[in-house]
């Protein structure tokens, strides 16, 4: 039972820590690595993420073959990869364009991960559902999972917080409510220092400053644009958003030529 106990957390975690969302290709190297010592739920899975890996990058019959593959194994499975398959299942469906089809597969993940005390599991199908929605239901449902997100004992639920909040503060944003987003942004970045995940913390920072420049202060913004162009290049990267508001923001503020170079400087980063 303890060598049980020591190798299930592991699994969990390692899907996590597998994922690079930037490099799905990477990501599916991994998984496939990964599937070649599987068997059991732990390679249901593993496929479903694989699926995934095929749906960012909008290789939706791929996604779509390898989810019907797994279908037929989930009578005999747990509840892990029965909440998997609806989750990617759904994402595939939803990246295709097709919310309608997305939306129930969605719900059902999130009524039965919530029965089992599927916590990460119950937030990322809460999450989707808002993405499906938009509006004052994602809102909603993006608050529900928050709720869950803060009481929940398992780590990785935990975690979903600040990408909860990124999501509240994005939809208040596209709500023309910029004001109210600033809050959900401010805690999204105290909760990505909390993790020391810096990637994130500078994405977080943007979306204050993109948010600022929104409400017409684009000087504070402008400095926090510029402090990120210098922090991503020290990372050896380029934010093509950040050269965006930058381009934005020299042109609301009457410097045109500034804002000029910055948009020659996008258009050559689009063409890497």
């Amino acid at each position: 039972m303890a060598l049980c106990c020591a190798v299930l957390p592991a699994r969990a975690a390692t899907i996590l820590e597998m994922w690079d969302f930037a490099d799905p290709e990477k990501s599916e190297q991994r998984f496939r690595d990964a599937l070649a010592g599987a068997s059991g739920d732990w390679r249901l899975e593993l496929q479903t993420q694989v699926a995934r890996s095929y749906s960012l990058r909008a290789r939706f019959p791929e996604a779509h073959r390898l989810l019907d593959e797994v279908e037929p194994q989930l009578a005999s499975a747990g509840i892990k990869p029965r909440l998997r398959y609806l989750l990617e299942l759904g994402r595939t469906f939803n990246s295709a364009g097709d919310k309608a089809a997305a939306r129930p597969l969605f719900l059902r993940a999130w009524e039965l991960a919530q029965a089992k005390g599927e916590e990460d599991l119950a937030i990322d199908a809460a999450h989707m559902v808002a993405i499906v929605e938009g509006g004052e239901s994602a809102l909603d449902w993006n608050r529900r999972a928050l709720v869950l997100a803060e009481r929940a004992q398992d780590p990785a639920a935990r975690r979903w917080r600040a990408s909860l909040l990124n999501n509240i503060g994005v939809e208040l944003n596209t709500l023309g409510r910029h004001e109210e987003a600033l809050a959900p942004f401010q805690q999204a970045l105290d909760a990505y220092i909390e993790r020391g995940d810096p990637r994130n913390i500078r994405i977080a920072r943007w979306m204050i400053a993109h948010t600022e420049r929104l409400l017409g202060r684009n000087a504070k913004a402008l400095d926090t644009q510029l402090a990120l162009e210098r922090e991503w290049a020290a990372a050896g990267e380029t934010d093509p958003y950040v050269l965006e508001e930058l381009v934005a923001l020299y042109q609301a503020l009457g410097e045109p030529d500034k804002a000029r170079a910055y948009a020659q400087r996008l258009e050559r980063e689009k063409r890497l």
